[in-house]
This record gives structure tokens, C-alpha cells and sequence, in this order.
């Protein structure tokens, strides 16, 4: 643990725990507003949770070469969650075009 200065550690477990709750918010929010394409973002986001917590981990214990591997798991889940999350972007706006049965409309959240 002495790899890190306790401020970096303080932003690196913020960090963790703010990801954390965007994923729930954002998930919740799918929920509220009926607009369930919006879990695509949540399960998104999960690849670069997984890659924060793998930084952690390696900084944890000191950045030692014998966990050199969690190092590629975390550029690799870097790279999966660029893709997911692109991936999520696309379907929501591609759900956003879809028209509703009832209207013949695109279905649009009012920001108010």
C-alpha cells in the first residue's frame, strides 16, 4: 500500500465508489423512465468498473512484477469497456429513434 500517497488512494476508491453509483443511477433511472435501453449503459460501465478495481488491486499490493497479469486484465477490460460503453450509446440513441405503437412518434423525455 505504500505505492500511493493516501491522497491518490482517496481518489482512486472515490472514483470506484462514484462508478459504482453511476451504475445504479443510471439503472434506476432506465427503470423510472420506462426507457429500458438505458440498463444497456449500466451493463456498459461494468468492464471499466472491473478495470478500476484491477488498478486498485496492483496498487494495493505494492505494484509487484509476480501481479504484472492484473495489469493486462485492467488494460483489456479498459479496451472491452470502450466498446460496451460505445456500444450503450448507440442503443439508446437508436431506441430513441424507434417509434412508439401508440404515436407513430419517437418516444422523447421532456428534460423538465
Amino acid at each position: 500500500m505504500h505505492a500511493l500517497s493516501i491522497p491518490t488512494w482517496v481518489i482512486h476508491v472515490s472514483s470506484v465508489i462514484e462508478w459504482v453509483a453511476a451504475i445504479w443511477l443510471i439503472w434506476r433511472y432506465a427503470e423510472v423512465s420506462g426507457n429500458l435501453a438505458w440498463r444497456s449503459l449500466s451493463l456498459g460501465m461494468l468492464p471499466a468498473l472491473v478495470s478500476a478495481m484491477c488498478a486498485c488491486t496492483w496498487h494495493f499490493f505494492d505494484n509487484p512484477a509476480s501481479l504484472s497479469w492484473v495489469v493486462t486484465v485492467q488494460a483489456a477490460m479498459t479496451l472491452v469497456g470502450n466498446f460496451t460503453l460505445a456500444i450503450a450509446g448507440w442503443w439508446i440513441w437508436r431506441s430513441s429513434k424507434i417509434p412508439t405503437r401508440e404515436s407513430g412518434q419517437p418516444e422523447t423525455i421532456d428534460p423538465d
